[in-house]
């Protein structure tokens, strides 16, 4: 795991941020994240949220935002309906006919890259993009599977299985609903969202960042998207990825830096140091000892995890969860969500 012996928020020009577990949890703010993110504005580091969600306007990201105490403009705000935009744009000539299978965030995307909406495959539409909306029902659905079996460029907006429920389990998300199209006509979509290359890509021309530095609460997507679009990462602790997801996972899915919370912008991280076998942070030391891995020392538990990880990835093998538990019992960490 990396160090930096600056603080984040000065050693990177951008955060390009994760907005549902790492800024706010459903609609409830995540603790210490406003004044984090207000601090790390002050040092000189500027916010961009990334978003898979391509239900919300940026407009509509930026009151809930405010709800949370972290004031935005619709500019700072980038989403996976812009980068499925831009992708057709970049594909299709200026006017171009897309079927929308979504709602009107995805449209206004689309018109504010030059090309038109539709909603009939009768209209000929150059290609077909499907996005997260309640509303999207059997009709629209339909009509997109139409346009694609007759050869229509498929994209998607995101994969996302599941989205959060409000007090219960997970609902279908996109990801499961562009298997309807997908299985009707055996195409698959172009998917523009995390973890793929084209939202990262659009967060970084939208803000020119140089040093960008992907701050998310999720291996799979977060941090995945950060390792595709060759970015440095912070993994912060309050949202789906826990501490044993961290220690037991493949390479692509291992980030930069990890913390508690958005105040790891705030501080410099230590680097983690190498002993023969032995990876040292702090005053912490791990270990493999044959099939377990071991943790001695004190203080700050979060570098006691630092060392764990180094140790846990010294091979590109992801570590079995019953190698490290007993390791990791002895830190008080949260377990993720």
């Amino acid at each position: 795991m990396k160090g930096s012996d600056r603080p984040l928020s000065e050693a990177y020009d951008v955060a390009l941020l994760d907005l549902d577990g790492v800024v706010y949890v459903g609609r409830r703010p995540v603790p210490r994240a406003a004044e984090s993110l207000e601090k790390a504005r002050a040092a000189g580091q500027r916010l961009a949220f990334v978003t898979n969600n391509a239900s919300r306007t940026p407009a509509a990201v930026v009151t809930l935002l405010a709800d949370v105490g972290v004031p935005a403009s619709a500019e700072d705000v980038v989403t996976s309906a812009q980068a499925a935009a831009r992708l057709l744009a970049e594909r299709l000539p200026a006017g171009a006919k897309v079927l929308v299978v979504g709602g009107t965030a995805l449209r206004s995307a689309l018109y504010d890259r030059g090309l038109r909406p539709v909603s009939l495959a009768a209209e000929d539409p150059a290609a077909v993009v499907q996005g997260f909306s309640p509303d999207v029902g059997y009709g629209l659905l339909a009509e997109g599977g139409k346009a694609v079996a007759r050869g229509a460029l498929f994209v998607g907006t995101n994969g996302d299985s599941t989205i959060p429920g409000e007090d219960g389990p997970p609902k279908p998300g996109n990801g499961a609903l562009l298997q309807v199209i997908r299985t009707a006509t055996g195409v698959d979509p172009i998917v523009t969202g995390k973890p793929q290359k084209p939202l990262h890509r659009e967060a970084v021309l939208r803000t020119g960042a140089e040093r960008p530095l992907v701050v998310g609460d999720r291996l799979d997507t977060d941090i995945e998207g950060a390792h595709n679009g060759g970015a440095d990462s912070l993994l912060v602790l309050t949202g789906v990825s826990g501490p044993l997801d961290l220690l037991t996972a493949p390479p692509e899915h291992r980030p930069t830096y990890v913390a508690p919370d958005l105040t790891g912008l705030l501080v410099p991280h230590p680097e983690v140091r190498r002993d023969g076998d032995a990876a040292l942070c702090g005053d912490w030391t791990a270990r493999r000892a044959g099939d377990v891995f071991e943790l001695g020392g004190e203080g700050d538990p979060y570098d006691g995890l630092r060392a764990l990880a180094a140790a846990c990835w010294r091979s590109d093998a992801p570590v079995r969860p019953e190698a490290v538990a007993d390791a990791l019992r002895g830190l008080d960490l949260p377990s993720g969500h």
